[in-house]
């Protein structure tokens, strides 16, 4: 298993989220112009307010992808009753490009964690052509496997993950 399953085995990603998978395609995901994303790593609420930058390896433009970022911990990873929560989904982008060359089926929802450590799963697909990518009909209860099996999307080809909580609120003396 390479380094990467290992680490969104670990996390959970693989299992609740995604089947197991070989990536195939770099995925890096920035948020602020400086703060990477790493697998399992935090990042404070008030730095993913606005949408990230993903850039997308892969082998040439002619390939496209599709991006699903979800919460599988809404709305408490104690209680995951509404998993998985869609925060953004983008279809279409070329391959050796970013995000923003894609079409944006569902907008950017910044997350808000509530209670608890929530995780954050950015998800690639390859898709087989221009195919038409079904944007689902609610953010709730979004399953990743069920609309990659809906839109003949297969097995993910990179998938990247952080962790937030909710920031605390300066305490008045």
């Amino acid at each position: 298993m390479s380094k990467m399953n290992e680490t969104l085995s670990v996390g959970r990603v693989v299992g609740e989220v995604v089947d197991s998978f070989t990536p195939s395609v770099k995925l890096e995901v920035t948020y602020n112009s400086n703060k990477q994303v790493y697998n399992g790593h935090e990042l404070m609420p008030a730095t993913i307010t606005a949408k990230p930058r993903v850039q997308i390896g892969g082998d040439d433009m002619r390939s496209t992808y599709t991006l699903v970022m979800t919460d599988p911990d809404a709305p408490s990873p104690s209680d995951p009753h509404l998993r998985e929560h869609l925060h953004w989904l983008v279809t279409n982008i070329p391959g050796t490009t970013d995000a923003s060359f894609g079409k944006e089926l569902i907008a950017y929802e910044p997350p808000k964690p509530v209670i608890g450590i929530h995780r954050f799963v950015f998800i690639l697909f390859k898709q087989k052509g221009r195919q038409a990518v079904k944007a689902p009909t609610s953010r709730d209860r979004f399953n990743t496997r069920r609309f990659s099996e809906e839109n003949g999307l297969g097995l993910p080809v990179a998938a990247v993950y952080f962790n937030a909580q909710r920031e605390t609120a300066p305490r008045r003396r």
